[in-house]
């Protein structure tokens, strides 16, 4: 074992990491000799409709032509055939190494197959590839974490309301064919549920099984419907003391579904809604004092670790994880990295955005 890098993030974390064995992955042979062959490698990120994704995107493209590799990044705009072509295209090119941010985890296992098949190795890249043993290494956040600072966060933001217990609150959770999702709101139930069984908590609407209040492509269309409608199936007399949010696409989609039924003016208070990412909107929105929390994972440091992982993997090195034991994927336990996320609200957003370099206090200006 070997004691590696930290990561920073927000300027307040870091994450110590050792170095296991290659396991369960595609396997790569040390170089016989000379320079370490750097060509082209395929990444795959799902759309551009998410500010997060373009900045995964460019962070990780600029990080490995750095290091002297040429880069194909394609977009799905989150469609699956597309990206199942876009996948099987770079198969074809015969890319040396793919790093991909599937839409669906599952719907990519033909293209593996292939993939492996010819010997390209595979890092899933903050989304689980599932049901395939074509992935050689999986480098993301610690998504149960990030659900239960997302938890924390929603009852924080409760007693600090002064809002009477019980808490009328409501789930959301992300798309059912992401891995991630299921994650994150585990981690939020570890800390929500028992607030729920103690009767803390009320969900007036009912709905709390993760099939029920999951957002299929974490759609903020389809959150602000099911907030709608849940608001006039539910609280015609009762006011939304908060709401579990995954995603900040999502919060922005709930909280202005809340607007629209009063909330935020006249006297009627919005909700603590929580959230993910730090997009600069909803950075404002907290700001604002609109949007309670958001959770900040720097992509960059996530970026810097994929490239690190494309690295080891062409050199033949033992290649850097922290995790062999939780994340299986229906057929193999995938070697994963795992990054820190930290919780940011309105009293310590700006400080923390501008010491990471993430925006610009002009940026956040509201």
């Amino acid at each position: 074992m070997r004691k590696l890098v930290a990561f920073a993030a927000a300027g307040a974390l870091a994450l110590t990491l050792t170095a296991c064995g290659q396991s369960g992955g595609a396997t790569t042979s040390a170089p016989t000799g000379g320079e370490v062959k750097k060509g082209t490698i395929g990444v795959l990120m799902p759309t551009k409709t998410s500010e997060r994704w373009i900045k995964d995107g460019d962070y990780l493209k600029q990080t490995l032509e750095a290091d002297g590799y040429t880069v194909e990044l394609q977009y799905a705009n989150d469609d699956i055939p597309t990206q199942v072509t876009q996948l099987s295209s770079m198969v074809t090119k015969q890319v040396q190494m793919l790093v991909v941010a599937s839409i669906d985890g599952v719907a990519l296992k033909g293209g593996l197959k292939e993939a492996k098949e010819a010997g390209i190795p595979v890092i899933a890249y903050d989304r689980l590839l599932r049901e395939t043993d074509a992935v050689s290494y999986y480098a993301t956040f610690d998504n149960f974490k990030v659900g239960v600072l997302q938890g924390s966060s929603l009852i924080e933001g409760l007693e600090a309301s002064g809002a009477p217990k019980p808490w009328n609150v409501e789930l959301f959770a992300g798309s059912p064919d992401d891995n991630n999702a299921t994650f994150f709101f585990k981690g939020a139930m570890s800390v929500l549920q028992p607030k729920i069984d103690d009767g803390s908590i009320k969900i007036q609407s009912g709905e709390t099984e993760f099939k029920t209040v999951a957002t299929l492509r974490w759609d903020a269309a389809v959150a602000k419907k099911r907030m709608e409608n849940i608001l006039t199936k539910s609280y015609s007399t009762k006011d939304v003391n908060g709401v579990l949010a995954p995603y900040d696409g999502l919060s922005r989609g709930i909280i202005a579904a809340l607007k629209g039924q009063g909330y935020g003016s006249g006297g009627k208070k919005l909700p603590v809604v929580t959230g993910q990412d730090a997009e600069l909107e909803s950075v404002k929105m907290i700001l604002r004092g609109e949007q309670y929390s958001t959770v900040f994972k720097d992509t960059r440091e996530l970026a810097k670790a994929t490239a690190a992982m494309v690295n080891e993997v062409a050199a033949g090195k033992t290649v850097t994880v922290n995790n062999t034991t939780d994340y299986d994927n229906g057929v193999m336990v995938v070697p994963t990295l795992l990054l820190e996320p930290v919780s940011l609200n309105k009293s310590d957003i700006k400080e923390a955005l501008l010491k990471a370099n993430y925006y610009t206090e002009a940026q956040m200006k509201v």
